[in-house]
């Protein structure tokens, strides 16, 4: 529910990555408290009410995103009442840094998460791996990862090929590997799309009785972009705050892709890699009775043309045998 009397801030002022520390900082004095994690992690907490969305995000993720140039977490929920905590990464560190599991002891040995009747970790890609890595901090909270990464050890992931530099990094000690670490969660929701085989195997390590796969397929590799492409991403992290989130309940939001342009898009530019015009085509027409898109439209023309000439050119060779005699294929 919202509070009006709670004041919402904003850091789009900020003209560099010191800027927006320093307006952080300064909010953090209003609604909580900022703090650095070292020299490549930061820390933003919001204290509102019983209720506490902890997000692992990206300093470059949540510049570049505009607006008000706030945590996803915290503009989810502050205008709710929710208390949010959001750990930012400076550069690409998969928060495997002594700073940050020093700061999540301290949160442990202060019983922090205890002060809050639920507790939802929520990331995507690296987020994603963070949000599951470190959710062993508060047992029974529930975990919403977008595909995630469960570690980047050479050792148990050198099939992961996409992260070569991450390979330098520690994921064997604390907070390492993250599928052991959502051992004593309530719920853990994996989304990802079973086409991407590398993020599927990912998906794969995490089991368990606590564990609910959440299969979007056809969603590309940034699934927290398309879902809030499509609109889907604030009313899923409702739905986990609310404790209401289920496979059935995100498979009623999924549904919004068959108007989304952009994933219609996709799943043709899929069939037509299959060399099909035929099922393109299909494909293409069946798109266009849910949406109507410039680009559907062009791509259905083009595929119609394109179909038209193959047939075409089946009917020449199929004359042509018949007329040396051959019988038809």
């Amino acid at each position: 529910m919202s509070d009006d009397t709670i004041e919402i801030f904003d850091a789009s002022e900020a003209a560099s990555d010191s800027d927006w520390l320093a307006i952080m900082d300064e909010i953090g004095e209003e609604t909580g408290y900022f703090e650095m994690l070292g020299s490549r992690h930061s820390a933003f907490f919001s204290d509102h009410g019983p209720m506490l969305l902890v997000t692992f995000e990206t300093l470059s993720g949540v510049r570049a995103a505009g607006g008000p140039q706030m945590p996803l977490g915290y503009q989810i929920a502050a205008p709710r009442g929710w208390s949010s905590l959001t750990i930012f990464a400076h550069e690409e560190s998969w928060y495997r840094d002594h700073s940050v599991w020093g700061y999540f002891d301290r949160l442990i040995d202060d019983a922090f998460f205890e002060d809050f009747d639920r507790v939802v970790f929520y990331g995507a890609g690296m987020g994603g791996y963070g949000a599951a890595a470190f959710s062993v901090a508060a047992p029974g909270a529930t975990v919403l990862a977008l595909a995630p990464q469960a570690t980047l050890a050479t050792e148990t992931a050198e099939w992961d090929r996409r992260f070569l530099q991450a390979r330098r990094l520690d994921f064997t000690s604390r907070f390492g590997y993250a599928p052991d670490m959502t051992e004593g969660c309530g719920q853990v929701f994996v989304l990802y799309d079973p086409a991407q085989q590398v993020d599927a195997v990912h998906a794969a390590l995490f089991r368990g009785p606590q564990v609910t796969k959440l299969r979007a397929r056809n969603i590309g590799r940034d699934p927290q972009a398309e879902l809030a492409r499509m609109a889907v991403l604030r009313p899923l992290l409702d739905s986990a705050c609310a404790g209401t989130l289920s496979a059935q309940g995100f498979y009623r939001l999924w549904r919004a892709r068959r108007t989304h342009p952009q994933y219609l898009g996709r799943l043709a530019a899929r069939v037509q890699a299959m060399k099909r015009p035929d099922r393109l085509v299909r494909t293409l027409r069946a798109a266009l009775t849910q949406v109507d898109h410039p680009r559907l439209r062009q791509a259905l023309s083009e595929a119609e043309a394109a179909l038209a000439r193959d047939k075409a050119a089946q009917g020449q060779a199929a004359q042509g045998k018949a007329a040396q005699g051959q019988p038809p294929q």
